[in-house]
């Protein structure tokens, strides 16, 4: 994996410990570094190591594109890339997250009002979680980010707001942002504005607990944490680097004994 700030990630210990039950050598490295120029050094240090692929996080995964030889059509429509995998001497760029959080958000809140809802963060990783929720049949769709929500938002046919004040009118409210992660502690908005009968969905793992969930929950609100996302586009990824078809559940319950052990990170 190549990220910034992942050290005490917990990827390596899931596509290890799924690995191993497939009888496969699996060996899953980091590469934490903080500049693009790293970010390309690294590419090529992974391929000429002959590496299955990696999969890239915060804040790389637009950047990385252009280093890449072919993007899989979803990869392409969402403009970011999670997953890369070396092939007969080419760079194949995948998008897993999409799927990671459309699955996680039908198991955890299913039947919810999917009318208008709000999303904070319009990075690579709000990208996939933007285009999921057109797909999940979300509405009217609002992106908050000052820097990149006006893009995002002309792309996916969603209303843009460069901060928010308000969330009266919202059936949802999903957090795409890296407020909440450990290196970005916080709550992404004010509590005040989370108001009944309102969902939330955080894409931050850990703490499992984030300052977001837990104002959600105190407020009564449905809520779900990056978990089961994390899970879903491991297992996606996990398929692509090995041509194994992971089990789901297995990985889903290996998270849950990591993340109660205490370990801390977030990809």
């Amino acid at each position: 994996m190549i990220g910034t700030g992942i050290g005490a990630s917990l990827s390596p210990a899931l596509h290890e410990a799924e690995g191993r039950h497939h009888h496969l050598g699996l060996s899953y490295e980091l590469f934490d570094v903080d500049t693009p120029a790293e970010l390309k050094r690294c590419l090529s240090l992974a391929e000429r190591s002959d590496f299955a692929g990696l999969n890239i996080t915060h804040p790389f995964k637009q950047q990385v594109i252009e280093h890449l030889d072919e993007l899989s059509p979803q990869a392409r429509e969402i403009g970011a890339v999670n997953t890369v995998v070396f092939r007969d001497g080419r760079r194949f760029g995948y998008n897993t997250d999409a799927l990671g959080f459309a699955e996680s958000f039908r198991t955890g809140l299913p039947g919810v009002a999917l009318g208008h809802v709000v999303m904070l963060g319009a990075g690579g990783a709000g990208a996939a979680c933007g285009h999921a929720l057109r797909e999940l049949g979300v509405e009217r769709l609002t992106i908050v980010d000052p820097v990149r929500g006006g893009e995002l938002a002309d792309q996916l046919g969603a209303s843009y707001l460069p901060e928010i004040n308000s969330l009266n009118d919202a059936d949802g409210l999903v957090n795409a942002s890296p407020v909440g992660m450990r290196h970005h502690p916080g709550i992404p908005l004010p509590a005040d504005l989370l108001h009944r009968g309102l969902w939330v969905a955080d894409i931050v793992y850990v703490p499992v607990d984030t300052e977001l969930l837990i104002a959600a929950r105190a407020a009564g609100l449905r809520a779900i944490g990056g978990a089961a996302m994390c899970v879903y586009q491991a297992a996606a990824a996990f398929q692509l680097f090995t041509g194994r078809t992971p089990d789901i559940a297995r990985m889903l319950l290996h998270l849950s004994r990591l993340l109660e052990r205490g370990n801390v990170d977030r990809d």
